[in-house]
C-alpha cells in the first residue's frame, strides 16, 4: 500500500478539494498518512492568491527534494495540484526535475489515475482537464478536516473578474450544485454526526443551478435564499456560509437567516475599498452606497448578525482621499473582524498592467492604520460578550494551552475553555468571562445544550 502525504494551502475550497482528494485515493487503496518522511507520494494543494505563489511553490518542492530521505536515495513523487497548478500547468516541470506531475482545479478526482502514471514510469504528467460528471462531492469522515464539522460547495469558478483577481482564472467559470444533491449530502452528514455544515464557494449567494430540483417547495427571492431554507429544513444544527460578494447579496439572505435558528448569525461579505473611485477600478461591480444599504439591513436583523469583510488598501492610485473613504466605511460598519491585505499585482490578472505606483511604506501606514480602527471596534465587540452565555461548539484542544478545550460560537467567535475531553463535539453554554484580541474565554454552565 502506498502511503500519500497530503499538504494545503489557501482557502477553504482547498481544504474542501484536500479532503475529497483523501476520500478518493483512500477508496482507491492508498494510505493517507501525517508523516512527510514516510510517504511513497508527497502532494502540495497550492493556492494562488497571494504574491509570489510560484515562488514558494518551488521553495517547498525543493526542501523536499533535499530532505534527508531523499539524499539517501530514496526518491519521493511530487505532484502539484490546485490553482497553480491549474495557472501554470506544463509550464512547472521547465528546466527543473523535481515536479512529477501537475493535476488542475477540476482534474482532482483523478489523481489516483496521475500518481499510477509516474509509477508506470511516465514524466511529465499533466492534467488540466474538465471535471468528470459523475464527480463524487461527498467526503467520508476519516478525511474530513474535523469530525463535527463539514465544508459542502454549493458553487465553484467565478465569474466577477475583479480586476487584482486571479481566481477566475485559476477556478474557471461559475458552475452551482444541484440542489438535490447539496441536501443529499446535508442529510448524510447529519446521520454521520456532523454538527456544523459550511456551505462554501468563491461567491455562494451567486448560486444558479440549472433546474430547481430540490427547492420547489420553498420560498425566496433567489436561488440561494431558497436553499438556505431548504438547508435549514434538514434540521442540521448549525449552517454557516461563506463567501458572500456583495452585488449579489439580496435582502432576502437576511429574512432567511431571521426565519431559522440554524442559520448561524454570521455574514462575511467583502467590501475591499470605502472608496467608489478604488471599487470601480477593481471592477467590483457595487458602490459604497449600495454596500452600506447591504449593512444596514444585516444590522437590522432581529437577532445580532456577526459581520466580518476582506479589505485592501494601497490599490493603483488610491489617494489619501480614498483612503479616507475606507476609515469611514470601516467606523461605519464596525466589523466584528476583517483581513486587510496590502495590494500586490498577481500576474495574468487585469490590474498587473496598472502601475503599482502606491510606495510599499504608504501601503504599510495604511494598513496599520486601518487595522488600529478595525481592532478597536473588534475590542469594543468583544467586551460586549462579557457575562453573556453563548452557545460552543466544543471542536478540539487547544493549541496554545492543552488544559483548554476551543471551539466556535454561531458568529464565528473562537472560545477557549477548561472541560473534559468528553465535551468535543458537543454544543454547550460557555458564560463568558474574559475577552481578549480574537479569542473569548469563559467556564462551562450548570447546565449545556448536547
Amino acid at each position: 500500500m502506498k502511503k500519500v502525504y497530503l499538504e494545503t494551502f489557501g482557502c477553504q475550497m482547498n481544504v474542501s478539494d484536500s479532503e475529497r482528494v483523501a476520500a478518493k485515493l483512500a477508496a482507491d487503496g492508498f494510505e493517507i498518512t501525517p508523516n512527510e518522511a514516510a510517504a511513497d507520494v508527497v502532494l502540495i494543494n497550492t493556492c494562488s492568491v497571494r504574491e509570489k505563489a510560484e515562488h514558494k511553490l518551488y521553495t517547498r518542492v525543493g526542501q523536499i527534494r533535499n530532505s534527508e530521505r531523499e539524499k539517501s536515495g530514496n526518491k519521493q513523487i511530487v505532484g502539484v495540484l490546485g490553482c497553480v497548478a491549474q495557472l501554470e500547468g506544463e509550464t512547472l516541470f521547465e528546466g527543473r526535475n523535481e515536479i512529477d506531475f501537475v493535476l488542475g482545479t477540476k482534474a482532482v478526482g483523478r489523481v489516483s489515475q496521475a500518481i499510477e502514471q509516474v509509477f508506470a514510469g511516465q514524466k511529465n504528467y499533466f492534467d488540466l482537464g474538465d471535471r468528470e460528471d459523475n464527480y463524487d462531492w461527498s467526503v467520508g469522515e476519516a478525511q474530513r478536516h474535523s469530525p463535527y464539522i463539514a465544508f459542502v460547495p454549493i458553487i465553484e469558478g467565478c465569474n466577477k473578474f475583479c480586476t487584482y483577481c486571479i481566481v477566475p482564472f485559476s477556478r474557471g467559470r461559475e458552475k452551482s450544485l444541484p440542489a438535490s444533491e447539496i441536501i443529499r449530502q446535508v442529510l448524510n452528514l447529519r446521520r454521520q454526526g456532523v454538527k456544523e455544515i459550511h456551505l462554501i464557494g468563491q461567491n455562494v449567494n451567486s448560486y444558479r443551478p440549472k433546474t430547481d430540483s430540490g427547492l420547489e417547495n420553498f420560498h425566496g427571492a433567489t436561488a440561494f435564499s431558497r436553499l438556505l431554507r431548504a438547508v435549514a429544513a434538514t434540521g442540521i444544527e448549525r449552517i454557516k456560509f461563506n463567501t458572500s460578494f456583495p452585488r449579489d447579496f439580496h435582502p432576502d439572505i437576511v429574512d432567511a437567516l431571521d426565519e431559522n435558528e440554524n442559520l448561524c448569525n454570521w455574514v462575511h461579505l467583502p467590501v475591499q475599498s470605502g472608496s467608489n473611485n478604488i471599487l470601480r477600478a477593481m471592477r467590483r461591480g457595487h458602490t459604497i452606497e449600495s454596500y452600506l444599504e447591504k449593512i444596514d439591513k444585516i444590522k437590522s436583523a432581529s437577532r445580532k448578525l456577526s459581520l466580518t469583510t476582506d479589505i485592501i488598501v494601497g490599490f493603483p492610485n488610491e489617494t489619501d482621499e480614498d483612503f479616507f473613504d475606507t476609515l469611514k466605511m470601516a467606523d461605519y460598519c464596525k466589523f466584528d473582524s476583517a483581513f486587510i491585505f496590502k495590494y500586490s499585482p498577481r500576474p495574468g490578472t487585469p490590474a498587473y498592467s496598472m502601475i503599482d505606483n502606491i510606495l510599499a511604506r504608504n501601503k504599510t501606514e495604511r494598513f496599520l492604520e486601518l487595522e488600529k480602527l478595525i481592532k478597536s471596534n473588534q475590542r469594543s465587540i468583544f467586551q460586549s460578550y462579557l457575562d453573556k452565555t453563548v452557545k460552543v461548539l466544543v471542536e478540539k484542544i487547544s493549541s496554545k494551552n492543552k488544559a483548554e478545550l476551543s471551539g466556535h460560537t454561531t458568529c464565528q467567535k473562537v472560545v477557549n475553555f477548561k472541560g473534559s475531553n468528553k465535551l468535543l463535539g458537543k454544543i454547550i453554554e460557555i458564560k463568558i468571562t474574559q475577552a481578549k484580541t480574537n479569542t473569548l474565554y469563559g467556564e462551562i454552565c450548570d447546565h449545556y445544550v448536547s
